[in-house]
């Protein structure tokens, strides 16, 4: 059981980290752990569909979507809203984890959750970012927001060790250690981090937010975002679809994606398994495809998300790939 002092306010554990970084995974584990704590989870993805929300497992009454927007920006008034709902319940819960969208900028999340107007009542804990090992140095052209996510973090969860050899987790360790002065650093397999590390690990420091950044241009003190809605630097494409889908056709889409798409997530009606939901990730050329459950009460249907470069896919080409005669 972890133990907290005796202030009354909720601690607050913020996840961030790059498209695919494990951050749902890493949540899962949190919420399934021996802890015997009543957590609150907020989950934001970038998009009207949110799948990481349907991914959340165990808590289904306790987690609050965010979603068609980022957090940080866009639809930082609606965090702030549902912080105070979660807040109101009759039974408040022990503590809050958010699972920020892979676009995030971490700093202005976090001084939201260090807002004089929750004094007393929250506390930020920790803010941890989630960094791919095989994905660090892919799409150079976000390295500026992935720098973004690991300044302003007080631990760094370097994971999927597994899927590289030592030599490039090396290479991570001396990429950190030439950008950053002090950072924690903890490798893991499949976000398999201990729950003492990842809770109550006590109070984040505000002075945090003040980073100096490296190799970096300056930006505002409000967020690191270019623009509210990130569409100059990210864009989603969306796909449902009602019809069974081949797990032929939608491999052979997948292997067709452009280099600039970076993630696509979601769940497939499928041919082959009508009768269970059938979970797609897909984290730059890195494919996994499986069984996730039976539909249950839940309408079978197909429901993709696409997260990329402006004009990386366009619905109507991923829907004729995927519905292309096999």
């Amino acid at each position: 059981m972890i133990e907290f002092g005796s202030t009354s306010a909720i601690p607050v554990t913020i996840l961030t980290g790059f498209l695919g970084a494990g951050k749902t995974t890493l949540l899962n584990r949190i919420l399934t752990g021996n802890h015997g704590l009543r957590v609150a989870v907020l989950v934001n993805d970038f998009g009207s569909i949110n799948v990481d929300a349907d991914l959340v497992v165990g808590l289904e009454d306790d987690v609050m979507s965010l979603a068609n927007g980022c957090v940080c920006c866009s639809i930082r008034d609606d965090l702030i809203e549902t912080v105070e709902a979660v807040l109101a319940r009759p039974e408040k819960p022990e503590y809050i984890v958010l699972e920020a969208s892979g676009v995030s900028d971490p700093s202005s999340i976090a001084m939201t959750f260090t807002d004089q107007k929750f004094r007393d009542m929250i506390r930020l804990d920790s803010l941890m970012c989630l960094v791919d090992a095989e994905q660090l140095f892919a799409a150079p052209e976000q390295m500026e927001l992935k720098l973004r996510q690991i300044a302003f973090s007080d631990m760094v969860i370097l994971n999927k060790v597994d899927l590289v050899n030592r030599d490039t987790v090396q290479r991570v360790h001396d990429w950190l250690g030439s950008r950053f002065r002090r950072y924690r650093l903890v490798e893991a397999v499949n976000a398999d981090v201990p729950l003492d590390i990842l809770l109550s690990v006590g109070r984040f420091a505000a002075e945090q937010l003040q980073t100096e950044l490296p190799d970096h241009h300056e930006h505002g003190p409000d967020c690191g975002c270019r623009h509210a809605d990130h569409s100059d630097g990210f864009s989603t494409t969306m796909m449902k679809a009602e019809q069974p889908i081949s797990l032929l056709s939608l491999r052979s889409a997948i292997r067709k994606l452009p280099g600039d798409v970076y993630r696509l997530k979601g769940f497939v009606f499928s041919e082959e398994d009508p009768d269970h939901r059938i979970l797609v990730q897909v984290v730059g050329k890195r494919m996994d495809i499986s069984r996730d459950g039976a539909w249950g009460d839940r309408k079978p249907e197909t429901r993709l998300v696409a997260i990329g470069a402006p004009g990386a896919l366009s619905e109507h080409v991923l829907t004729d790939a995927l519905f292309e005669t096999a």
